[in-house]
């Protein structure tokens, strides 16, 4: 005998080390651009939606719009904070439902889970909708193609993360800069004017400031803070997608939280102070970003350049929910509350099941709303506000039992983080329950429902499989394989020779009819049988009706209950053609049979499939 041995520390020539799949996971600079388009993207929607509301109130009412953004902005540190914690605490993903199926319940880890794939789904039609939007503004002709597009935009985004996480975060980390680094010149530059360099671009359109002006009060505060928190979506989908990063995972999922946080928070501020330094107002068909770019750039290339980024980014913002909800789908799956399919992964670590139920339901939101964001925004933003206060809740419970260095200042910060995003989820829900919110209100329960029932569903096969108990010793019953047939052929013989394998007896079956033709057909079956004298009986099936599965049901039937201590297999054979297209062409007999043999019968079926090529 002899051993084979390498020298210490050697590995052999022709040994490849373990493909673990890390390779095909995100670092914290790609869980950056593949993670957090959603959030970065907001700034182009998030300070107008503030200016909207507070133009209720006339020019003294945009006076408030730094002092609100300042507000969102104290209200992003504590979210960026809180999650950062959840990432430490929940390595594996699910964000607030990991949160709270841990601390908070079954139910209201379902409300969690819920709330987060409807604003997932949501953020997708959003995004794309507004980035079509923002391609018809500035080319009007394409305006009546605009669904088209949209759903172009989705098949777009679809292929991508068809590739895998990582190959999108590659995509799309070009955009991500450009955008940034756009908002960031046009900041730096404002900040150095002391008037609007230009004003071409709100030249000739309404100003949408009320002419009545209300005046300000807590309510219309509150509702221009819950408008401008449409900004904070996507804060928490790099913490939903934990296990799409790299080794150390939490601690890159916490740099790319913290890294969200720092660049979000400094592109709103910035902004509201230079719509409060140039005194902008809302006008009609133009957005305030529009207006910021040209007061700070003039109406030039640079114009353009920050136009045509903002229009690719909110596209592509939908690639948040690729990231996250794939991920969030394989932990409902886990926990047996939706269809297991959703926990399989493809190559290049995609889930690729969710991946495609997420466009399959965007799309039909799109084909719903007919392409317009309008119809969409007052939907948006209302789960994510649930999920972050489930979230909160459970992190301050998870402190009360943890108990470990400094937990009662990190218990203190979630729950101030979950009384504030309490409010806001109330707020934004109220002031928009008429615009639509109401459909949220009603999805999320019914969603709820749909959990439950998946799981008792599984619940129910798991008794009737014995799972999790040890099961009875395999043992050998006398078996009978039974094979219908209606030709002789090569297929004949495969069948009858994998049917001599598996059973002790083998049976073939064929279904004659009383028509002159078919019971010619019949004896020459018959002769050619016994001319060939392969062993095993051929038994005829009468029946007067044309039918073909139900007289060889019938047969397994009486046999089944003449040997009830025989195991019963029906053996279909079946071609499978060389070429797709040639399935076309065969008679789905072998289909029928299964059909109803499973339907009235408790045999096992085997599909024995004999290949063209």
């Amino acid at each position: 005998m002899s051993v084979l041995t390498t020298a210490p520390g050697a590995t052999p020539a022709d040994e490849e080390p373990p493909d673990t799949g890390e390779r095909h996971r995100l670092t914290a600079v790609t869980g950056l651009a593949a993670l957090s388009l959603d959030a970065m993207a907001s700034v182009a929607y998030g300070p107008e939606a503030i200016v909207l509301v507070l133009a209720a109130a006339g020019a003294h009412g945009l006076g408030f719009t730094l002092p609100v953004t300042l507000a969102i902005a104290a209200l992003l540190a504590v979210l960026v904070a809180s999650y950062r914690q959840v990432i430490a605490a929940f390595p594996d993903g699910g964000g607030s439902y990991a949160v709270a199926k841990t601390h908070l319940g079954k139910r209201t880890s379902l409300v969690a889970a819920a709330s987060l794939v409807l604003d997932y789904v949501l953020n997708v039609a959003v995004a794309v909708t507004a980035g079509v939007a923002a391609l018809t503004s500035a080319f009007p002709a394409l305006y009546d193609d605009r669904l088209w597009l949209c759903l172009a935009v989705l098949a777009l985004v679809t292929a991508v993360n068809l590739r895998g996480i990582v190959e999108s975060a590659k995509a799309f980390i070009v955009p991500t800069v450009v955008f940034v680094g756009s908002i960031f010149v046009l900041i730096a530059v404002g900040l150095f004017r002391s008037e609007p360099v230009s004003t071409a671009t709100a030249a000739g359109h309404a100003s949408v400031l009320s002419d009545n002006a209300t005046s300000i009060g807590a309510l219309l505060l509150l509702k221009a803070f819950a408008s401008g928190c449409a900004a904070l979506t996507g804060v928490e989908a790099i913490a939903n997608a934990v296990p799409s990063f790299r080794v150390p995972r939490a601690k890159r999922a916490q740099r790319a939280e913290i890294a969200l946080g720092a660049v979000l928070g400094v592109m709103l501020i910035g902004l509201s102070v230079l719509i409060s330094r140039f005194h902008l107002q809302p006008v009609e068909g133009v957005t305030v970003l529009a207006q910021l770019a040209d007061a700070s750039l003039g109406h030039n290339w640079a114009f353009y350049v920050i136009q045509f980024a903002t229009m690719v980014l909110l596209a592509l913002s939908a690639n948040t929910s690729f990231g996250g909800l794939p991920v969030l789908l394989k932990l409902l799956a886990r926990d047996n509350y939706l269809p297991h399919v959703f926990a399989l992964k493809a190559d290049r670590q995609v889930h690729r099941h969710g991946v495609l139920a997420l466009t399959a339901v965007s799309a039909a939101l799109i084909v719903f709303s007919g392409g317009d964001t309008n119809t969409l925004v007052p939907l948006f933003a209302i789960g994510v506000f649930v999920g972050f206060t489930i979230a909160q809740v459970g992190m301050v419970r998870h402190w009360l039992i943890e108990r470990g260095a400094g937990w009662r200042g990190k218990a203190l910060l979630n729950g101030f983080g979950g009384l504030l995003t309490g409010v806001s989820a109330v707020v934004v829900t109220a002031s928009k329950f008429g615009e639509g919110a109401w459909l949220i209100v009603i999805a999320l329960p019914v969603l709820v429902m749909a959990f439950e029932t998946v799981h008792r569903a599984y619940t129910r096969i798991g008794e009737r499989l014995g799972l999790g108990r040890i099961p009875e010793h395999p043992h050998r019953d006398r078996s009978v394989v039974i094979v219908p047939v209606s030709t002789l052929s090569r297929l004949t013989s495969e069948a009858l020779t994998a049917a001599a394998s598996l059973g002790d007896e083998v049976r073939a079956v064929t279904v004659c009819y009383p028509d002159p033709e078919d019971r010619a057909a019949l004896h020459s079956l018959e002769r050619s049988w016994a001319d060939w004298d392969p062993g095993v009986p051929l038994i005829r099936l009468t029946c007067e009706r044309r039918s073909l599965g139900r007289p060889i049901a019938a047969y397994v039937r009486d046999v089944m209950a003449a040997e009830p201590a025989t195991r019963v297999t029906v053996l279909i054979p079946e071609t499978e053609p060389e070429r797709l297209w040639q399935r076309l062409l065969q008679n789905q007999r072998g289909a029928v049979v299964a059909h109803a043999v499973r339907k009235e019968t408790d045999a096992v079926i085997c599909r024995l499939r004999f290949r063209l090529s």
